[in-house]
């Protein structure tokens, strides 16, 4: 089931008339698993909404598998929603639950009681709880409520499935093994998943693209790996991890950092002119000065790496460096010596401005 969302904007009830989406257009192709994140505020919840037609916005459009739904109810659409709280019925057992969507159907629609039974116990085997069907939600754990919660989504086989924040009361362990097997279930069952997240890891590790939002606007619409080699914007690149950022200049074909201790490197077919350069804390390597160098102390470790915080005078940074590189500076002041960087101008990725213009082909840039 493909979803088409053509321009949407909606405000916020009240005098102030908070824009709330922007002129949002998205595609989402029959199949795909995209993730919309961005801070609180950037519009993904009410993007969501609007598809499964809880709130209507003022202008634009939603087509679903090829049909504008705008003034359709939900029920109508063939969208499962499941929401971040749950919202089990604590009065009902988990297989009451699961039925429920089926049980409110109109009567012409309305499967058989057998055909019920048999659909829920069918998703109490999906979703790996076959023996839980008489229990009562408060009986079970964050992650198997979650579970529930999908399996009553996906009881009337619709072919859209709308998450909103759906790990977000779970703890961390939890959080991965579901999301996990929810991108199993959603290739199995061959869906078509939009997810709201807050959390970029968890968006990185399961969608086919990433739908980046600000301010309701779509900043950056990408696969995962673009997003990481090509950030659109410097809040893009925050936003999706630790970052470290550097003002400074380009010249003659190079890069020249206002920061103190933090090297020049060369970049190409870069007019001159200030640029703001970011990296990932694992893309810089330190080079030893001895004298006149920035202090260098060692404060944790993290994914095998040594977290090093580097102080270059008017702050101070924090970089990963593998252990037998890492022990080397602790006695000595050392220069930062950037190996990988994206390079902004005015709010933009500067190769992809560049490039656009001259038509070459878009690459990371590469710090020598």
């Amino acid at each position: 089931m493909s979803v088409r969302i053509e321009t949407l904007v909606r405000r916020a009830p009240g005098p102030e008339s908070k824009v709330l989406l922007d002129g949002v257009s998205l595609d989402v192709p029959d199949g795909g698993f995209v993730a919309l994140v961005g801070p609180s505020g950037a519009g993904k919840t009410t993007l969501l909404r609007s598809v499964a037609g809880l709130d209507a916005p003022e202008s634009g459009h939603v087509v679903i598998d090829g049909r504008a739904v705008e003034g359709l109810a939900p029920r109508e659409r063939n969208v499962g929603f499941v929401f971040q709280n749950y919202a089990l019925f604590r009065h009902m057992t988990v297989a009451k639950n699961i039925a429920f969507g089926l049980d409110v159907l109109p009567r012409g629609q309305r499967p058989s009681k057998a055909d019920i039974t048999a659909r829920v116990a069918e998703l109490l085997t999906l979703i790996q709880l076959p023996d839980l069907g008489q229990a009562y939600p408060e009986r079970l754990s964050g992650g198997q409520r979650q579970r529930v919660a999908l399996a009553r989504a996906l009881a009337t086989r619709p072919g859209l499935l709308l998450l909103d924040e759906p790990f977000g009361a779970l703890d961390p362990v939890v959080r991965r093994t579901v999301r996990a097997w929810i991108r199993a279930l959603h290739d199995q069952l061959k869906l078509t998943t939009i997810l709201v997240t807050h959390d970029q890891e968890e968006a990185l590790d399961v969608a086919d693209r990433v739908v980046v939002m600000q301010d309701g606007r779509i900043v950056q619409d990408a696969d995962p790996q673009t997003l990481e080699e090509e950030p659109a914007t410097p809040f893009v690149m925050e936003f999706l991890g630790e970052s470290l950022r550097f003002e400074g200049q380009i010249s003659s074909g190079q890069f020249v950092p206002n920061q103190a201790h933090v090297g020049a490197f060369d970049v190409q077919s870069l007019s001159d002119g200030p640029a703001v350069a970011m990296i990932r804390p694992h893309e810089v390597r330190l080079h030893a000065m001895r004298e006149d160098g920035a202090a260098v102390r060692q404060i944790g470790v993290r994914y095998g790496l040594i977290r090093l915080s580097v102080n270059l005078g008017v702050r101070t940074v924090e970089i990963l460096q593998p252990e037998p590189t890492a022990s080397t500076f602790y006695d000595c002041g050392v220069q930062l010596d950037i190996q990988e960087a994206r390079l902004f101008r005015d709010g933009k990725l500067a190769r992809a401005a560049q490039e656009a213009e001259t038509g070459q082909q878009h690459e990371m840039v590469s710090a020598i």
